[in-house]
């Protein structure tokens, strides 16, 4: 059983598994680098001995055969001890392993909490207007159709911002960006009431604006998660932010109804961008956009960070990106394609079901808008458990040796044939709770996916990761908006929601099988030296 030996501020004490018979132990020779040089300990000598159990902490002298007092060390050594031997310390990478205790704790791991909530933030803004829209509908007269396209207003506004704000996030960073990004949503959810109160052009032009905001939150979470993680906690980092994105669905449809209630239709809207200006301030005031740049963060975590990231080649070690992105050499490679089709019908499915479930469960089921708003919340919950479960998976079958790619191709498979089942089970629902179990299963294992493409975005081309994820969200937020119109044409002349499930179910597995066939987890080069 391995045992740390620590030398911390003061060498007058240490923490030991455990402590005998006091008795010399020598350390074989070996080299530590610390922050201001390289130090060689030779012969060095402690006294007390060791077992595997308990841990006790004695006041002891430290000194070395030349005599000179115990230098003061301001950092921890760990030496792996077998059968209580001391003599050599462990391999690096078993020294720089993170713990979790160590990880649940860290800077890091503050930055992506940060991101998971401007990410629930994110999704409970646009998922407002799924709840307002019936209330909204009822009021002006408006058809299931036109319903659709208020709806959808808000990705007209999507489909604008990720290219555009990919390339700022690449060049800028992720800190700056998601500030601007999340003020400007703010300032349009809470603008909402009085645009609809104005005209409808406002309204939509209020949503629209939502919309070009709320475009580079996703490359902004991934440009910080690959900056701030090393390769082997990606996944784990992109599950808890992504964790947020569908929490504030599921806090959003719950919340609503609750808010309307009790302040009318539009009193989601002022509070929830109210909640966007508060964390705007603490965003700017807690966040470092590298780990390098973090006043607060330990030297233990921003080594145990340097190191792996030299390891991966992580995007810092790269030349400055360019302002302007070599898009035509990012569109030649098949792996990029793999990520647009992922991400369209990822998109797909996913605005689908937030946009219209609420009035499936309330047409098809017959359900009052608060029922069928919980009804449409408990599959988001689900998809926030099964994610993170995907990524801690994903980053165990990476470090035990299973290849990238294969762990990638097994998420995305997971994600998109599981889901594309559970929606042909959700056509055959008879009630409402069992349409909501079909639902949360095929939710609950879309998240797989966010371990598939979503992680990948940063291994192929780490330092265009932005503008990448921009060319796909454009291409995902075009497909939204085919799904979320043409669901609302296809119900009124076919009088079904089932058989726009089943289509999507279709292509939710065409999908998945161009991905498994074009996909890699290794680096893309797409420098200009390349055919």
């Amino acid at each position: 059983m391995n045992s740390t030996f620590c030398l911390n501020r003061s060498v007058r004490s240490f923490t030991l598994n455990s402590f005998k018979n006091p008795k010399p132990i020598e350390v074989k020779q070996f080299k530590v680098q610390f922050p201001s040089g390289l130090i060689e300990l030779s012969k060095l000598k402690c006294f007390g001995n060791v077992s595997s159990r308990t841990g006790v902490r004695v006041p002891q002298s430290l000194r070395d055969d030349s005599g000179e007092s115990g230098r003061i060390l301001s950092r921890r050594i760990r030496v792996s001890s077998n059968d209580a031997q001391f003599g050599s310390l462990p391999n690096k990478g078993e020294a720089e392993s993170s713990s979790f205790a160590e990880f649940i704790t860290s800077e890091r791991v503050k930055v992506v909490a940060m991101l998971a909530l401007a990410l629930a933030l994110c999704n409970a803004d646009r998922v407002v207007m799924s709840v307002a829209i019936v209330p909204l509908s009822l009021a002006h007269g408006w058809s299931r159709s036109f319903g659709g396209i208020v709806q959808s207003s808000f990705l007209w506004g999507y489909l604008i911002s990720p290219i555009a704000g990919g390339t700022l996030v690449d060049y800028y960073g992720g800190k700056v960006v998601m500030a601007w990004g999340v003020a400007l949503w703010s300032l349009a959810t809470f603008l909402t009431p009085w645009a609809a109160e104005n005209s409808l052009l406002a309204l939509l032009l209020a949503r629209a604006m939502l919309g070009i905001a709320e475009g580079v939150a996703l490359p902004c979470m991934n440009n910080m998660i690959a900056r701030w993680f090393p390769a082997t906690e990606r996944a784990r980092a992109v599950a808890m932010a992504m964790a947020g994105f569908q929490l504030g669905n599921a806090i959003g449809l719950i919340l609503s109804p609750i808010l309307m209630s009790q302040a009318g239709v539009f009193g989601p809207f002022v509070i929830f961008g109210l909640c966007g200006f508060l964390w705007v301030l603490v965003w700017l005031s807690a966040t470092s956009s590298t780990p390098n740049r973090s006043p607060q963060i330990s030297k233990y975590e921003l080594e145990y960070i340097m190191n792996e990231r030299q390891k991966s080649q992580a995007v810092e070690n790269n030349p400055k990106t360019k302002m302007i992105p070599p898009f035509r050499r990012l569109l030649s490679k098949m792996p990029t394609w793999s990520l647009i089709v992922a991400n369209s019908m990822h998109s797909w499915g996913f605005f689908v079901i937030l946009s219209w479930m609420p009035i499936y469960f309330n047409s098809v089921h017959h359900v009052d808008l608060r029922q069928a708003a919980w009804f449409s919340a408990v599959p988001w919950s689900m998809m926030a458990l099964t994610g993170y479960l995907a990524g801690l998976w994903s980053d165990t079958l990476i470090k035990n040796g299973t290849s990238i790619t294969l762990t990638r191709k097994i998420m995305q498979s997971i994600g998109f044939i599981g889901s594309g089942i559970a929606l042909i089970g959700l056509t055959a629902a008879k009630s409402p709770s069992v349409a909501s179990a079909w639902l949360s299963l095929a939710v609950g294992l879309k998240a797989f996916s966010h371990s598939g493409f979503l992680v990948n975005l940063q291994e192929i081309a780490p330092h265009y990761s932005g503008v990448l994820h921009g060319l796909s969200n454009t291409a995902g937020t075009f497909a939204a908006i085919v799904g979320t119109v043409g669901a609302g044409f296809f119900v009124e002349l076919v009088g079904s929601f089932q058989g726009f499930l089943l289509l999507t179910s279709l292509l939710y597995f065409l999908a998945a099988l161009f991905y498994n066939i074009y996909s890699t987890g290794e680096r893309v080069n797409f420098d200009e030296n390349v055919s």
